[in-house]
């Protein structure tokens, strides 16, 4: 997958994942992880998936409707590419944080639903439910910050309350942050997202 890595204080520290929206590429989020922690390493990744020339982690069939049986092919590849990439650059695989905005946000609660002791914690900006109906591993010790709109369109208030239900039933530790705004990503967000990593990571 094409990517950057960039080493931070030290590879034993946190690695963030950073993981795009739709049409993004892997050097979107890079400016966000400098806020979040400017000592961690930086694991930057863009989506394999081409929708009309836009890059996106995995297939959808409409707006909203994810081609299922593709998010667990992609799943799967991005769970490796983890194991991966650790192995290449040295750092350590239990300690990966997600940073995911819409798109890269679903394809990171995709890992929390597939695969145990997958990500350390993870920051999910405007997410959906990846998938319904499943068994979940569990997710005791997972840290998870939503950040979400109430005026979203694409991701309903109803669709982010339902995650973070899930999540916490799986044993997942979560906090939401609610903005009166749509799907856009907003500097507010990652302020509050920076302010609960420091409180809950570091």
């Amino acid at each position: 997958m094409k990517h950057i890595f960039k080493k931070g204080k030290s590879l034993n520290g946190p690695t963030l994942l950073l993981l795009h929206g739709t049409g993004g590429t892997e050097q979107d989020l890079l400016g966000l992880a400098g806020l979040i922690d400017s000592n961690a390493n930086i694991l930057s990744v863009r989506g394999n998936v081409s929708e009309n020339g836009m890059p996106r982690f995995f297939k959808r069939l409409a707006e909203g409707v994810f081609d299922e049986e593709d998010l667990i092919l992609r799943t799967k590849e991005l769970y490796e590419f983890l194991d991966e990439t650790a192995e290449e650059y040295g750092f350590d695989r239990n300690y990966v944080i997600a940073v995911g905005y819409s798109n890269g946000a679903n394809i990171a609660g995709s890992l929390l639903f597939h695969y145990q002791d997958t990500l350390n914690a993870a920051i999910l900006h405007h997410p959906m439910v990846p998938r319904r109906g499943i068994d979940l591993p569990d997710l005791a010790g997972v840290k998870v910050f939503i950040t979400a709109g109430i005026n979203d369109p694409l991701c309903t208030e109803e669709e982010s309350r339902d995650l973070e239900q899930i999540l916490s039933e799986n044993g997942a530790a979560v906090q939401t942050h609610w903005e009166n705004n749509g799907h856009q990503l907003t500097r507010t967000e990652v302020e509050a997202a920076s302010e609960w990593y420091k409180q809950n990571i570091i």
